[in-house]
């Protein structure tokens, strides 16, 4: 039997990753896309990302976290993102990005991950954005 106290916790974390992929919706129309979150991406087999963008000729499909210091994306979920890009958007993967998105405080790191690592199988089992590092990605400067 679950308790209310976990129920509060765990409705409190479900609003935190709304937030932060609201926000980032906001922030990436700001920049000239157009994005919008899609709100079935829960933990499920299927291939759905947080929220897809497209600018340009270009997609992309963010993971996004929710944290003070640092944020753990485990391999699963940037494969999914891989899936979705391969699976159901067509066109060159030049124009595909998978993008993993950290909401640090008032900070967003953003890190691309490369279609070679996914296709050879050498996602490793967690990525990891801390704080204090530089992402790869610029959503002020994309393609």
């Amino acid at each position: 039997m679950v308790k209310t106290a976990d129920r509060i916790k765990l409705r409190r974390w479900r609003k935190r990753g709304f937030y932060s992929e609201t926000v980032l919706v906001k922030l990436l129309q700001k920049n000239g896309y157009n994005a919008v979150r899609i709100p079935v991406s829960n933990p499920s087999l299927s291939p759905l990302p947080d929220l897809m963008a497209r600018k340009g000729e270009h997609t992309y499909a963010f993971e996004v976290k929710n944290s003070s210091y640092y944020a753990y994306f485990p391999k699963p979920q940037v494969d999914k993102l891989f899936r979705f890009l391969n699976e159901l958007i067509p066109g060159d993967n030049t124009n595909k990005h998978a993008i993993i998105a950290a909401h640090l405080g008032k900070k967003w790191l953003f890190k691309e991950v490369s279609w070679e690592e996914w296709e050879k199988d050498k996602l490793p089992d967690k990525l990891r954005i801390v704080k204090r590092d530089r992402g790869n990605f610029s959503i002020e400067k994309s393609y």
